[in-house]
């Protein structure tokens, strides 16, 4: 098995707790990679030999980044309600339901090559696991495929068939609820791993949330919630009380809200991008770090309130504007990631664990903040055979140390 030494990393970000700190850094660093997972970690001058070596130069390395909350298998796009947004309109719920309408029109062949090229925007920089939810279809037949599409893409797929009330059901939200947790469930449960709903005006009450996640768990599925993104509701301490991996958005929180997340296991996913884009006042992370809850950064990369794919520019507005330091920033969007994923596998660099990491183009982490919207990524791994950037040619040299690769 063919083993891969990466050397001289200027700064290396573990985010490995059993070395004390948040980001856990360390200098003059090395990393040897043997079968997609890290076989050894140390100092660049103690590092063994290897099949292959790459020469950070210098560079901060971290862990890839781990996107959380992402619609990307939709058709279409709402840039004319983005433009009338920006000119005074509020954001509601409801605008879901246009890209409703497109998507159920697209076919399979358009749905994927949308969503491998948003994919793909992501890698590119330096997301390594993204989680992907149904939400465009809310038909049987529509959500099933849309996760199916999804399913190619990632191993993280939520269904997401409680995502608004679509308008044939609009006299009937209670039977749209039945079908949720009937038919659509049995079609969309062999293809997904968690199962999420919006609860939120405009969307589901507390109420129908507690069934439609209930239905999911008695399924097998994980559960996920949307939440507090317009105003303060019961769903934050709902997605406690159940347990789930995460509730996102949380704009909107209570102090009750606040008290039971940090008496619980459940991740706040905040989702900058959201409250760019809405020009919606932004969650204030730092009354939920201060309190000790467990904070997640995300794109929910969407057509319609997010429609970003770079875990950089989510970094830097959480730190511009959610009161998180750069380290905080990094972790969230890291280990936070996969904390409400409930992986221990990713979001962290450290022996045995997946070798999902990204160069950067920058001494320090620090700059993805410090330097927003500049493309920092240099190379992300794993390469995959299908990407034709000059990192992913970089990354897949061959050949031992006398064919060493440096930048």
């Amino acid at each position: 098995m063919t083993t891969t030494l990466i050397d001289n990393i200027g700064l290396l970000v573990t985010n490995n707790p059993a070395m004390g700190d948040l980001t856990a850094e360390r200098r003059d660093a090395a990393i040897v990679i043997e079968g997609g997972r890290i076989a050894w970690l140390g100092d660049s001058a103690r590092a063994p030999d290897a099949d292959e070596r790459i020469d950070a130069g210098g560079r901060c390395v971290i862990p890839g980044f781990v996107d959380s909350h992402s619609h990307v298998v939709f058709a279409g796009d709402r840039a004319e309600e983005f433009e009338r947004r920006m000119s005074g309109q509020s954001y509601v719920a409801g605008g879901i339901n246009s890209t409703v309408a497109a998507t159920r029109a697209a076919s399979d062949e358009t749905l994927l090559n949308g969503a491998s090229r948003l994919v793909a925007e992501m890698r590119a920089q330096g997301t390594t696991t993204v989680e992907i939810k149904s939400g465009y279809g809310l038909t049987t037949a529509d959500e099933s495929r849309l996760l199916g599409v999804a399913r190619k893409l990632t191993e993280e797929t939520t269904y997401l068939g409680a995502h608004v009330v679509p308008r044939e059901y609009a006299s009937d939200p209670a039977g749209y609820v039945d079908l949720v947790t009937g038919a659509m469930l049995d079609a969309c449960a062999p293809h997904a791993k968690w199962i999420d709903v919006f609860c939120e005006g405009g969307a589901f009450d507390v109420d129908q949330a507690r069934s439609i996640l209930l239905a999911g768990r008695a399924r097998g599925l994980g559960a996920r919630m949307h939440s507090g993104q317009l105003a303060v509701s019961g769903g934050v301490q709902l997605a406690v009380e159940l347990g789930a991996a995460s509730v996102d958005h949380c704009t909107f929180l209570s102090e009750a809200d606040i008290d039971a997340l940090a008496a619980g296991t459940t991740v706040v996913t905040a989702l900058p991008g959201a409250e760019f884009s809405t020009r919606q006042r932004y969650l204030d992370a730092r009354r939920l770090l201060d309190a000790g809850v467990t904070v997640a950064i995300a794109t929910d990369c969407n057509p319609g309130s997010s429609y970003t794919t770079s875990m950089a520019f989510c970094i830097a507005v959480a730190v511009r504007n959610m009161r998180m330091s750069p380290a905080e920033a990094v972790w969230a969007a890291t280990a936070g990631g996969a904390a409400a994923l409930k992986r221990s596998d990713i979001g962290v660099l450290a022996v045995g664990k997946k070798a999902d990491l990204v160069i950067l183009d920058a001494p320090s982490y620090v700059h993805l903040a410090y330097r927003p919207g500049v493309p920092l990524v240099r190379a992300v791994l794993p390469a995959y055979p299908s990407e034709t950037t000059e990192s992913a040619v970089f990354l897949q040299g061959k050949g031992g140390r006398d064919t060493d690769v440096t930048f």
